[in-house]
């Protein structure tokens, strides 16, 4: 089986980012914003709530900042941010934590995206609808739609964007954490009709990166991975973060961490003492703040199957 090594850096990196150079990005700096759904989003019906900044004056800082938050998001957008400098060719498609209920859009968004493509990774930040849109299937299919929609439209475009459509990662927070791994056991059919020539293409993600997440365990048997989640050998590797001390419990990143050995996908699982939920990339004084180093030097080592 052909295997390609090294997510971010090999001699055809190189010799993709110096075509790209040449030829200039079809996306301007500061990101372009695309509709997920080119008419009406599938199975919801015009909301009479506006959607809008639900940031509260007195919320909890994080690393001595508020959080701005996202709410009633009815009509689901992507926004594509290509590389700084020197462009890998990957992409990750990012999904803010908030509960299904309301998006963390700068803390586990806008923040994320800084960080990616100064690490010259496109990054196509996700606002997928809220509230009451998952976890999938238990409660929702809106928020699963809306992801596997997003990857296939990235595939789609990756030759427009300067993408290489077999280095398309997920990356998620909380909630968003759930949605990317759902979507890494969920991708061989679509839970929405067909709509256009994106939904031609695989929504497989390449490889996922899983911060703080939930919903991913049994209620009552907290090491026992959810039956919604269908993992098999065919899902993408995984990065998985979460703090011992998570009210969120940590062992919703266990449970999948054991899912995915016991079908002999690559995982690499980080368990911190401290860290608590919601953190972010903001810098702290707990280790748990160097897990985006950690993730990097994971960019280097993981394998993505070019027959996907």
């Amino acid at each position: 089986m052909t295997r390609l090594t090294s997510l971010v850096a090999s001699m055809a990196l190189g010799l993709m980012a110096a075509v790209a150079s040449a030829q200039g990005w079809t996306l301007p700096p500061g990101g372009v914003t695309l509709k997920l759904w080119p008419g009406l989003v599938p199975g919801a019906a015009p909301s009479s709530t506006s959607e809008g900044d639900l940031t509260k004056p007195n919320s909890p800082l994080t690393a001595g900042r508020r959080v701005t938050v996202n709410g009633n998001v009815s009509t689901p957008t992507l926004t594509v941010y290509p590389p700084k400098s020197s462009p890998t060719g990957a992409a990750i498609a990012v999904f803010p934590g908030g509960g299904y209920y309301i998006l963390a859009i700068d803390l586990e968004g806008t923040e994320v995206c800084d960080w990616l493509t100064s690490r010259g990774i496109t990054c196509v930040l996700v606002k997928y609808r809220v509230p009451l849109s998952g976890p999938y299937p238990a409660k929702s299919d809106a928020g699963m739609q809306d992801a596997q929609r997003a990857v296939g439209l990235i595939r789609a475009r990756a030759a427009e964007w300067h993408i290489d459509p077999k280095r398309i990662g997920v990356l998620g927070f909380s909630a968003g954490g759930h949605l990317a791994a759902a979507l890494s056991t969920r991708f061989d059919t679509r839970v929405y009709p067909h709509i256009d020539a994106a939904d031609d293409v695989s929504c497989r993600p390449d490889f996922s990166v899983i911060i703080y997440p939930g919903y991913l365990s049994v209620p009552g048997d907290d090491f026992k991975a959810s039956p919604d989640l269908k993992v098999t050998a065919q899902t993408p590797p995984a990065f998985i973060v979460q703090a011992e001390d998570d009210p969120v419990h940590v062992e919703n990143a266990v449970a999948y961490f054991f899912a995915l050995k016991k079908e002999k996908v690559p995982a690499e699982l980080h368990i911190f003492a401290e860290g608590g939920h919601g953190y972010g990339l903001r810098p702290t004084t707990l280790p748990v703040t160097e897990w985006p180093r950690l993730a990097e030097r994971w960019f280097h080592t993981i394998h993505v199957d070019a027959a996907q």
